[in-house]
């Protein structure tokens, strides 16, 4: 199967790339540089030189393809709803790319909004800012073969520059590790690699699915990640007031925790990298 993937130099797409190309698929990859174009080509993929804004090589590359991952988003996570409409006007132009096709689209969307314990037949909150999957849905309704994998809010490993190091950073600067109320609402987590497999096996299984989690770890209390970074940093570990936490209280507040149950069933998926708070306890996590 030949694949075009967005984001195929980033975190979670990069590991999509590597993974499809290690069971024998053929992968053309989206890079906005030079630089992770030739990377991408070195890793034995096709690259398309081009941005998120260039809707018309998108297209391109959607209708030269067998089936699209759309896993790219805006790397500056304070432009959140900026990021958001750019992601739903990619989203538009790959789903006008394949209709009547009956070629899959995978996109990519997080679990904020929906409810603790959630499961793959739950609606995304409509008021969600974020309208990868209500984009998706729309293209569904349209005849498109359009589907949804919800990431967790960490996935997670070595080299990781998303939701956890953010919070690194800032127990950094402030000298405290914070969490807010009891710091019971829970984070769901899965190792990078571990959600790469979903892609590939939700596409290899013909997509018969509306959404598929990419969920290891359900419920994560945020309280115990913010341990393990006071610990690793030796740093106290306290209640703070959400202005500590600046434009990232919404996240460090939220409960974003589902089950997986029905996609481990559905695909044979076991993840096998390890937990969250392994991965937190490492020291390469504080370097830098």
């Amino acid at each position: 199967m030949h694949i075009f993937v967005t984001g195929a130099t980033g975190w979670v797409g990069s590991a999509v790339v590597e993974d499809l190309l290690a069971a024998g698929h053929q992968v053309t990859g989206l890079a906005r540089s030079a630089d992770k174009a030739a990377s991408l080509t070195a890793s034995g993929a096709k690259a398309v030189h081009a941005t998120l804004d260039d809707l018309d090589a998108l297209q391109a590359a959607a209708c030269a393809a067998d089936a699209v991952i759309h896993t790219a988003w805006g790397s500056d996570y304070s432009k959140f709803i900026e990021n958001c409409e750019q992601d739903r006007r990619v989203i538009d132009a790959l789903g006008a790319a394949l209709k009547g096709s009956n070629r899959p689209l995978l996109v990519t969307s997080g679990l904020l909004g929906l409810p603790r314990g959630a499961t793959e037949s739950d609606l995304p909150n409509p008021a969600s800012p974020r309208k990868s999957e209500v984009t998706a849905r729309a293209w569904t309704e349209r005849g498109v073969r359009a589907a949804t994998v919800r990431l967790a809010p960490s996935v997670h490993g070595l080299g990781d520059h998303g939701f956890v190091p953010i919070l690194i950073r800032m127990a950094k600067q402030t000298g405290i590790s914070a969490y807010l109320g009891d710091g019971q609402n829970c984070w769901a987590g899965v190792y990078r690699l571990d959600a790469a497999r979903v892609f590939r096996l939700a596409l290899e299984q013909g997509v018969t699915e509306s959404v598929y989690h990419a969920v290891a770890d359900e419920a994560v209390p945020f309280k115990a990640i913010a341990e393990v970074i006071g610990s690793r940093l030796d740093l106290p570990v306290e209640l703070c007031e959400p202005e500590h936490f600046g434009w990232f209280a919404h996240f460090a507040g939220a409960t974003m925790s589902v089950s997986s149950a029905r996609t481990r069933e559905l695909l044979g998926w076991k993840p096998q990298g390890s937990s969250l708070l392994v991965d937190l306890d490492r020291p390469g996590y504080y370097t830098g």
